[in-house]
C-alpha cells in the first residue's frame, strides 16, 4: 500500500544496484558489496586499486565512501533508516564500512530528489562551460559537504584561484612525465569506459574550483569524504551543474601538500564545477559492470 516501505531484501537489492553505479576516478569501481540479512558490507577490492595512481588506497576508500552514501540514501527512499560502522572488523582491513538497516523511516522530499540523481548514475559529467555558478548553488554544495562531516572549500579568492590552478597544472605536468602512470592508465582505459576524472585545467578563468577536505586523513576521514563527495555530486546534478573531478592533485605528495597549505585541512578531492554542454549524466559504456554483490558475509558485532 502507498507509504509502506519496501521489503528489506528488495530495499537492499535496490540500494546495492544504485551504489554500484557510483562514479569513481579512472572508472576503477574498487569495491565489493557483501550482503547478509540486514547488513551491507562495503569491501575494498585490492585488485581494482591502481598501484601507481593510488598506491596507499586513499582514493579507493573515498570511492567506497561514496557508495556508502548511495546505500544510505536509497535505503531511506525505500522506507528504511540505516547506520554506518567504519572498519567494523579489525581482522578484515578491506572491510571499509558496513551499512546496517534500522527501523522504518519516513522519506523526505530532499531524499527523493537526491535518490533520483543517484539512480540516474550519480552526477552530470559533461565538460564544464566557462559560466559562473550562482551563489545559491554554491551555498547548497557547501552545505551538502558539511552535512556529511566534511568541508567543501570554494576557491573564490583570486590569489587562491591562481594557486590551486597552478597546483593542478603542476600535477598534470608531473603525471605526463610518469611512464608507469601513463602505462597504468592506458591499461585501465583499454578495459573500462571513458576518461572520468582525467580532466585537465586550461588557461583563463574557471567557473568554480573547489577542494573537499576533512581535518585529518584516517580511514574514517576518507569514508566521510566519500559520502560528502557523493552528496555534493548529487546536489550539483539537481542544480543542473556539471562536475569534473581532478584526481591528480590529491594523488601526488607535493601537490597534495600545497592544497593542504591553501585550505588548512586534508584534501580528498578537487572539483571543477560549472554548467555542462549537455543535460543529465554523461553516457557510460554499454555493458559496464555496475557492481558486484556477494552474500554470506558475517562481520563482528
Amino acid at each position: 500500500m502507498p507509504g509502506e516501505p519496501f521489503p528489506v531484501d528488495a530495499a537492499i537489492a535496490r540500494a546495492v544496484r544504485a551504489a554500484g553505479r557510483v562514479s569513481s576516478p579512472y572508472g576503477t569501481r574498487p569495491w565489493r558489496f557483501v550482503v547478509l540479512e540486514r547488513r551491507v558490507g562495503v569491501k575494498l577490492d585490492p585488485d581494482r586499486v591502481l598501484r601507481v595512481a593510488d598506491p596507499h588506497g586513499q582514493g579507493a576508500r573515498v570511492a567506497c565512501g561514496a557508495t556508502v552514501y548511495a546505500l544510505r540514501l536509497v535505503l531511506a527512499v525505500t522506507g528504511w533508516s540505516s547506520s554506518v560502522a567504519v572498519l567494523p572488523d579489525r581482522r578484515d582491513p578491506d572491510l571499509v564500512a558496513e551499512v546496517r538497516v534500522g527501523p522504518r523511516h519516513r522519506t523526505t522530499a530532499e531524499e527523493r530528489s537526491l535518490a533520483l540523481a543517484v539512480e540516474r548514475g550519480g552526477g552530470n559529467r559533461w565538460p564544464v562551460l566557462r559560466r559562473a555558478v550562482p551563489e545559491p548553488a554554491r551555498a547548497a554544495l557547501a552545505k551538502a559537504a558539511r552535512l556529511e562531516g566534511a568541508r567543501l572549500h570554494l576557491i573564490e579568492d583570486p590569489d587562491d584561484q591562481a594557486t590551486v590552478a597552478a597546483v593542478i597544472r603542476r600535477a598534470d605536468f608531473l603525471r605526463s612525465r610518469d611512464d608507469e602512470y601513463r602505462a597504468e592508465l592506458r591499461a585501465r582505459q583499454a578495459r573500462e569506459e571513458g576518461t572520468y576524472g582525467l580532466d585537465t585545467i586550461g588557461g583563463g578563468p574557471e567557473p568554480l574550483l573547489a577542494v573537499l577536505t576533512t581535518p585529518t586523513d584516517t580511514t574514517v576521514d576518507q569514508v566521510i569524504a566519500g559520502q560528502a563527495l557523493q552528496r555534493v555530486l548529487l546536489e550539483a546534478d539537481i542544480a543542473g551543474l556539471a562536475v569534473s573531478l581532478l584526481p591528480r592533485p590529491v594523488e601526488l605528495p607535493q601537490t597534495r601538500s600545497a592544497l593542504h597549505t591553501t585550505t588548512g585541512a586534508t584534501p580528498h578531492a578537487v572539483l571543477r564545477i560549472g554548467f555542462g554542454h549537455g543535460s543529465g549524466p554523461a553516457p557510460r559504456r554499454a555493458g559496464s559492470e555496475p557492481g558486484r554483490a556477494v552474500t554470506g558475509f558475517s562481520p563482528l558485532g
